[in-house]
């Protein structure tokens, strides 16, 4: 008999007896649960461990871009850049370089950083670097097909022309009064603005008095209720003004409520919110199909001075190169497009910029006191008047510009801008390398992604001096960097490039891009400014504002907008 006291019965040794024991137990519930508990424990401690020795054993090829570490398969470093996207990829420039890849929920990001990786992606052959293949899947949903990036390039080019004819000087100008009359009627009906006065007291900044503030508000809802009355009015139509309190304004949330990341890595999941999407895509261009048919059976146009200003009435007359017009269900996705482009950027840019204001109470005096300066009257009493402005007088304000300018430096709507990639690239490892005879560069392999993110120069310590601060002035400086690199992006004296919607400059090796470049550039600039202008002017105008401290991004939004609390204290100009 063995000393060891193991009987074999079989040729089994005691390992394998161990588990043939371990896995034909008698099925009793316990037995199982602990079965179902370690397999689920051991699979993904499994593909882990596969994953770490894969990246640390097995050598990585020269000419692929490096790889960013991660632990877990699949997610890759979805959560550190979910989390912070701006410190993910500053960390990883470090470590590995201008160009990198990380794995992003199973998909390979290729990332080219500084003003040269923005040109090298935003400047790359559409039929290489493809926006459609990147984003129709998520945006096909929210704006409908026919439009934006459910067409070849060729022909949302086209769209974009039409579009900008709609956004012509004669339209521009009417809009500056419109957008003043609806921020103006915001504060004197809005219930938030006409609450009885606080007797709560705050610290006057810098000064060691107190006075006492009228009331708060939270900036992001204030800016994204401005933001949709002001485009309803101007672009959308008089007809979608009038139905914004008739569920237009639910069905704009519903839809919204299906723009957003998880909703860009995964558009078709069996999600509640996806189902709202769905139904409220489908109602609002039904909305907008509705307006359509209901012009045409008055005749073409709608009553009133503002008849022929809005969106629509320019994309009626809009022709294909083909000579075809628009079709009704194309019209209404555009103006889909319109709404929900507008309405993110234009409400987070507004939004971080009265933050910026409130919390520098000497800028916000210097922008009324420029208010008062080109626009105000004083009267026999001693009280101050201000007129109205006209599109040209705000182009003109050179702290009004600088507030707009600084605040798209500091937060672009949108981080990071990406292309699926349809054939091998070469990209060069570093590109403050000029000498590079291309013998070691990368090749970003077919089927990856490429990234962009302007704002990574945009906020670069390299480039910009305190690029972490708020500071407006530093666009006064005409030899500083801010005035270079806007003349870089404006690029007047530069090749102009007809991409299907006019000549533009292409900008896209200038270190500030707040407008994208090349062929996506955001052809609503004009308008964004001139919103954005006529909007924190004539806030100012109304009331002081304070806040003690500046909220962070929250960058689990498509548009990165400021962490709650973000509420803004006020209190009515005298």
């Amino acid at each position: 008999m063995p000393a060891s006291g193991f009987t074999p019965t079989s040729n089994q040794w005691p390992l394998e007896r161990l588990i043939a024991g371990y896995w034909g137990q008698e099925d009793n519930p316990t037995n199982t649960a602990l079965r179902i508990v370690v397999t689920l424990v051991a699979i993904p401690a499994v593909a882990i461990f596969i994953n770490v020795v894969q990246q640390l054993a097995i050598p990585r090829r020269g000419s692929t871009p490096p790889v960013v570490f991660h632990w877990l398969p699949f997610v890759g470093s979805a959560i550190a850049y979910g989390n912070d996207p701006l410190k993910f990829l500053f960390q990883c420039r470090e470590k590995y370089g201008d160009v990198f890849t990380f794995i992003l929920l199973g998909r390979r990001i290729t990332v080219a950083l500084g003003p040269k990786g923005n040109n090298f992606v935003l400047g790359g052959k559409s039929v290489v670097f493809n926006a459609e293949d990147a984003y129709a899947p998520f945006t096909t949903p929210v704006f409908g097909k026919g439009v934006v990036y459910d067409v070849p390039n060729e022909k949302f080019m086209e769209q974009k022309r039409f579009v900008k004819a709609g956004l012509s000087t004669s339209n521009l100008r009417a809009y500056v009064g419109m957008i003043e009359q609806e921020v103006n009627d915001v504060f004197a009906k809005d219930p938030t603005f006409n609450q009885p006065a606080s007797t709560g007291a705050l610290p006057t900044p810098r000064s060691e008095h107190s006075a006492k503030w009228e009331g708060q508000f939270d900036v992001v809802k204030t800016m994204q209720e401005i933001t949709i009355l002001t485009a309803s009015r101007t672009l959308q139509g008089k007809e979608v003004r009038e139905n914004l309190d008739k569920g237009y304004a639910q069905l704009y949330n519903d839809l919204d409520g299906g723009f957003t990341p998880v909703h860009m890595m995964f558009p078709y999941l069996p999600l509640e919110s996806s189902r709202k999407r769905d139904r409220a895509q489908k109602r609002m261009s039904q909305l907008y199909m509705d307006i359509i048919r209901g012009r045409a059976e008055n005749g073409g146009g709608m009553s009133g001075e503002e008849d022929g200003h809005d969106m629509i009435a320019t994309l009626l007359e809009q022709r294909y190169r083909s000579g075809e017009g628009l079709k009704e269900h194309e019209i209404a996705n555009m103006m889909i497009v319109l709404l929900m482009a507008g309405q993110h950027t234009s409400s987070a840019t507004g939004s971080w910029a009265l933050l910026h204001l409130a919390n520098n109470p000497e800028v916000a005096e210097a922008l009324y006191k420029e208010q008062v300066q080109h626009f105000g009257t004083v009267d026999l009493d001693g009280k101050t008047t201000l007129r109205s402005m006209t599109l040209e007088e705000l182009r003109v304000l050179p702290v009004l510009d600088s507030v707009i300018r600084e605040t798209l430096r500091m937060h672009p709507p949108i981080h990071c801008i990406m292309r699926y990639v349809r054939e091998d690239v070469l990209v060069q490892p570093n590109f403050n390398n000029t000498n590079s005879d291309g013998s070691h560069d990368y090749v970003i392999p077919k089927g990856h992604y490429v990234m962009a993110s302007p704002v990574i120069s945009q906020m670069d310590p390299a480039i910009w001096k305190s690029p972490q601060k708020w500071e407006p002035v530093r666009w006064s400086d005409s030899e500083g960097v801010a005035a270079q690199a806007f003349k870089e992006y404006l690029d007047e004296n530069g090749e102009k490039v007809d991409f299907g919607f006019g000549k533009v400059s292409k900008g896209t090796e200038s270190p500030y891009q707040p407008f994208g470049a090349g062929r996506h550039r955001c052809i609503g600039e004009q308008f964004a400014y001139l919103q954005l202008g006529a909007i924190l002017a004539t806030i100012v105008r109304n009331v002081e504002l304070w806040i003690e401290k500046i909220p962070g991004p929250d960058y689990h939004t498509m548009i990165t907008m400021p962490k709650e609390p973000r509420m803004i204290s006020y209190r009515r100009r005298k």
